[in-house]
């Protein structure tokens, strides 16, 4: 096989410095199987990685990339065969394995799911990380009893690919939502996704109370820190809080009182490490029930290759809206 593109991520000298170099297969981290990547993905994580706004790496060099999606080109795994078209989102993916900016990937046939029926290389990858953290929590929520004929679900973060593709998952599945922004400007789109009513987040009162007036049947939340308080102190009995970021802080500052008088359930959702066959139930509801509906809408843009590292700096400032793709073949 001939060298072949990858956006690489180093530490130089105590600095990082992500670029492009040409690779051969035995460059990359070992593996079973040998994917010819067609798509990526942009995600927050990904922006702190290749510009060294977060140590995400724990070892150096390592192709950038947490999403990838293409076709299987050699596998000595017996689960594949050559021209099967497969993702993988997570499982290490540039934090101890190369990642999905490359134009090939070799990967442990584990980490590897199927593409699910009707759904394409770009699909996948237009869901990817954001769309699986999403509705991953949904199923956990569902599993503790979460149903549609409660009161809302709230969903901080709204505008970021996990919050927009809970809103549009959540409304589809009959769930009143209620998003939670900070962007006005972006009132319009979270409507159009789904939200039935939009709280502005420098508006919001976020109490002192160990418990405040119950105001949710759940909550997903990707904003951790004073937000995660409120919503321990916000939402009803029985209710369920799926925790996902921490764009907003690690430390959460609350009492027992929400979780032993009104049996709050407070859900880790790690999309990273969850096993094979809770990922493959996922995906599969992510064909399925859980099916965006707007999402061309959430993910209209589609970034060349070569144009990948001018798109980080927008997602480290929270300038982003919706997703996008990577179009790596």
């Amino acid at each position: 096989m001939k060298p072949f593109t990858a956006y690489r991520i180093h530490e130089l000298d105590g600095r990082i410095v992500a670029r492009f170099d040409q690779l051969t297969l035995d460059d990359l981290g070992p593996g079973d199987v040998v994917v010819r990547v067609e798509y990526s993905t942009i995600n927050y994580k990904d922006a702190l990685a290749a510009t060294g706004a977060g140590r995400i790496l724990r070892k150096y060099p390592l192709v950038g990339g947490i999403d990838l999606a293409g076709t299987v080109v050699g596998s000595r795994d017996p689960r594949y065969t050559a021209g099967q078209h497969v993702l993988v989102t997570g499982c290490g993916l540039s934090e101890t394995h190369d990642g999905g900016y490359a134009e090939y990937a070799r990967l442990d046939g584990d980490w590897v799911i199927p593409l699910p029926a009707g759904m394409g290389t770009a699909d996948a990858m237009k869901i990817g990380t954001a769309g699986f953290t999403a509705a991953l929590a949904i199923h956990r929520m569902e599993q503790n009893g979460q149903a549609p004929a409660n009161r809302p679900v709230v969903v901080t973060g709204a505008t970021g690919g996990v919050g927009s593709l809970a809103i549009n998952m959540l409304a589809g599945r009959g769930y009143e939502v209620v998003a939670v922004s900070g962007k006005p400007e972006a009132d319009d789109y979270l409507r159009e996704i789904g939200a039935a009513r939009i709280l502005r987040r420098q508006e919001i009162n976020l109490g002192s109370k160990p418990m405040e007036k119950a105001q949710w049947a759940g909550a997903i939340d990707n904003v951790g820190g004073e937000l995660l308080t409120w919503l321990t102190r916000t939402t009803d009995q029985w209710g369920n809080i799926a925790s996902i970021g921490l764009a907003g802080g690690p430390r959460l500052e609350t009492t027992v009182m929400p979780f032993i008088l009104r049996g709050v359930n407070l859900l880790g959702i790690n999309s990273v490490l969850t096993p094979r066959d809770v990922r493959l139930a996922v995906w599969g509801r992510i064909a399925g029930d859980l099916k965006p509906a707007q999402l061309d809408r959430i993910c209209s843009k589609v970034v060349p290759f070569a144009e990948l590292p001018g798109q980080f700096d927008a997602y480290v400032k929270g300038r982003v809206i919706g997703r996008a793709v990577v179009k790596i073949a």
